[in-house]
């Protein structure tokens, strides 16, 4: 039986490239994300590589279109094999924990932290279903305790809390078989990450690859960077 992985923010950076590593790893990927321009280029791209890959309209920051993804997503599958919690913003030039406003705190959580929880919950149904499925959330190391930056205030808080979301949902979801885990994929040549970063797509994708369909399926409820075990 084919696997299907769903990845948030799949149009484009990282999320494109995991999807389609998994895609020729022979997942159905699903591109979830708002743009369906670009996520339709990511479609025509993957299949025109022999892969196979759907497009599913979401938004992780508004909680009806999460609810209409996951209504949508029953016509696609009857089970979700791997989710991908991917999308993420970064919203914090020129400001630090001294001057961030509580509106751009607010924004950066609805994405960052509340879209990952509440699209899991959304999808649960379908990821119980699959048995032996697993939650991957593409977080960051200022989510770290001891790599905080409060020069990027909203980012680190927000993947502070996006980690927490992964240590509960690990607890909480262990009976259902279902292993959750944390990713860092380091500073990646994306267009958040731009041209200075040190990091290819490829090697920032690795890890969240790795976890969705090599890793042993008892590890849950820890965080990773390239593979290893690395603290909150």
């Amino acid at each position: 039986m084919t696997r299907t992985a769903l990845i948030t923010g799949a149009n484009r950076g990282i999320g494109l490239e995991i999807a389609s590593q998994l895609a020729r790893r022979g997942f159905h990927v699903v591109i979830a994300a708002r743009d369906e321009a670009s996520s339709g280029q990511a479609v025509t791209q993957i299949r025109a590589s022999g892969g196979r890959a759907t497009f599913l309209s979401l938004d992780v920051s508004d909680s009806h279109s999460i609810r209409e993804a996951a209504s949508e997503f029953g016509s696609i599958s009857d089970r979700l094999d791997v989710l991908i919690n991917n999308a993420g913003i970064y919203t914090d030039k020129e400001v630090t924990i001294a001057t961030v406003p509580r509106e751009l705190l607010v924004r950066t959580f609805q994405t960052n932290s509340f879209g990952p929880l509440e699209v899991t919950q959304a999808f649960l149904p379908y990821l119980r279903r699959a048995g032996t499925s697993r939650i991957i959330n593409v977080s960051s190391g200022y989510g770290q305790l001891d790599r905080m930056s409060s020069d990027a205030p909203s980012y680190s808080l927000s993947k502070l809390t996006l980690n927490g979301v992964t240590i509960m949902l690990a607890d909480a979801l262990r009976a259902d078989g279902i292993a959750v885990n944390s990713m860092c994929p380091g500073w990646v040549r994306t267009d958040m990450g731009g041209p200075g970063a040190t990091r290819s797509v490829e090697e920032g994708a690795d890890t969240a690859v790795w976890l969705a369909d090599e890793a042993p399926h008892d590890m849950t409820g820890t965080m990773y960077r390239d593979r290893l075990e690395i603290p909150w």
